[in-house]
């Protein structure tokens, strides 16, 4: 029984052999690369804009922020306010809703057995962006005096409540209710916020609709701490549950014969992917693609055991994410792209690739 189960684990991670598609030295290099690859982004991050800053000058005022008895204070006054209080809360805001969305990304295609699942499917990401325009429109008093991250944030809790509420029948919530459900929901979100964006003034619908599409442009340290905090313990709790996501990808038959209670299983996700999803549009805005791509490259490399796949899709959403904002606000200086743009010139081809690539290799734990 114990070999049997052993068995159907292994199945499950992938069902096509791939889950060890790198050797345990290799996966702890390629993450200490990728740690590597994320600092690095942000170096760069601080360092190019419209005023160019070197690298190691970028470096030691960081350094000398963080300890101040080891490097002096820069000489330069300037590219120290522009380094400290602008370029590194956007760059570091950057990693953490990089890696949240990817984190998101991973978990409800494993969910859903989905290979399209990204924040966007449940509807949560629509509903934080209506909280959002509604307060961008009509103003604070609008939702009580809500802010506009605030007013995502409720909105994002109202959507995940009403997908639950749709999606679950006789006690038990379906994968494919879930995905219908969030899916109706989102364009009804999608509906009413147009509707808003239709009947307000142009300057209005033009700030609402810059945040539809993502931006980090008003990154400060003040922003940094919630999604901090609640990507810190979404991935701690998420790789406690890796093994019984592993099950969930064989189908629920193979699941419940592991031990696992799969609806209540599915409640769990459902609430903290989208508490992670409302928290990161909260303070970035719906940025798209980066929860599609990031999990289907990350197991082009590792395989599908989420034990290896979380935090190489985590490190690699961070890293992507502050890279897609660089070129936002470098490509068409002085103007800034949102991000979504961005993600889509680079996503779209890159979904293509992996399509094309699958189809040739005939494998992957969705095929």
């Amino acid at each position: 029984m114990a070999a049997a189960r052993i068995g159907l684990a292994r199945t499950a991670a992938d069902p096509k052999g791939g889950a060890r598609r790198v050797s345990r030295a290799g996966f702890s290099l390629l993450l200490v690369g990728l740690g590597v690859a994320a600092v690095l982004s942000v170096l760069l991050a601080t360092s190019l804009g419209p005023v160019s800053v070197p690298v190691s000058e970028s470096a030691g005022v960081v350094i000398h922020h963080v300890l101040p008895g080891v490097v002096s204070a820069p000489a330069d006054r300037v590219h120290d306010q522009i380094v400290w209080e602008f370029r590194l809360p956007r760059a570091l805001l950057g990693l953490v809703v990089g890696a949240g969305l990817a984190l998101v990304g991973c978990v409800l295609q494993a969910a859903v057995r989905n290979p399209l699942a990204d924040p966007y499917l449940l509807g949560v990401s629509s509903g934080a962006a209506l909280g959002a325009v509604i307060v961008i429109v009509l103003g604070s008093a609008a939702l009580g005096g809500l802010s506009v991250s605030a007013a995502a944030f409720a909105g994002a809790l109202l959507a995940m409540g009403l997908v639950y509420v749709l999606a679950r029948r006789g006690g038990r919530i379906t994968p494919l209710r879930l995905v219908l459900s969030g899916v109706a929901l989102a364009y009804l979100f999608q509906a009413l916020y147009s509707f808003l964006l239709i009947k307000t003034n142009p300057m209005a619908a033009q700030a609402a609709q810059f945040w539809l599409l993502g931006s980090l442009g008003s990154a400060r340290w003040s922003d940094l701490g919630v999604p901090a905090a609640a990507l810190l313990a979404g991935i701690m709790f998420l790789l406690l549950q890796a093994r019984s996501l592993n099950s969930l990808l064989a189908g629920e038959e193979t699941a419940v014969s592991l031990g696992l209670n799969v609806n209540r299983f599915r409640v769990q996700l459902l609430v903290v992917t989208s508490l992670l999803v409302g928290v990161m549009v909260a303070v970035s805005g719906a940025i798209a693609f980066v929860g599609l791509i990031v999990p289907h490259l990350c197991r082009l490399v590792v395989g599908s055991d989420h034990r290896r796949l979380l935090p190489t899709a985590v490190l690699t959403g961070a890293a992507f994410l502050v890279l897609v904002d660089l070129a936002a606000r470098t490509i068409d200086q002085p103007s800034e792209l949102p991000l979504t743009i961005v993600t889509a010139i680079f996503g779209v081809p890159c979904f293509v690739w992996l399509l094309r690539r699958r189809d040739r290799a005939r494998e992957g734990v969705f095929g």
